[in-house]
């Protein structure tokens, strides 16, 4: 139930985030940069899970694996780095308080959400434990 209150909620700000409420601002390119930053690392993300191993809920799916490789041998959570930075870049683009408001309760879910993922891990593969010492959560080297 946990985890379809934070997916709910991860989209409801998504989509609140989209809606076309202001104007461009004049950090177009800026904007569209990090955005295109946000696909390529959800792109890489998604490139090494093997077919049916990827779950937009932070549920432990049956028969899952542990994915090491690629971008996930330098952070822990892409694909929500993805959304953050993807979000942050139309919180560039369309900046207003009302944007910047709904991208810090995006970040807080999305950290209240991979916070649950990962104790849940923890409890399913004695792995991951190691894997957390070598990797970072959302920036590589940083945090």
């Amino acid at each position: 139930m946990k985890s379809k209150i934070l997916v709910g909620l991860q989209f409801f700000i998504i989509f609140l985030m989209i809606l076309p409420l202001g104007t461009p601002t004049k950090h177009l390119s800026a904007g569209l940069m990090i955005l295109m930053l946000g696909i390529i690392t959800g792109l890489l993300a998604v490139k090494e899970h093997k077919r049916g191993n990827f779950n937009i809920r932070p549920d432990i799916k049956e028969n899952c694996e542990l994915v090491t490789k690629g971008i996930y041998a330098y952070i822990r959570h892409p694909m929500y780095l993805s959304v953050l930075l993807s979000m942050l870049g139309v919180t560039v683009i369309y900046f207003t308080y009302y944007e910047f408001v709904l991208y810090s309760l995006l970040l807080v879910t999305l950290l209240v959400k991979l916070l649950y993922e990962e104790s849940l891990w923890q409890c399913h593969n004695p792995a991951y434990a190691t894997y957390m010492q070598k990797t970072k959560r959302l920036i590589p080297f940083v945090f």
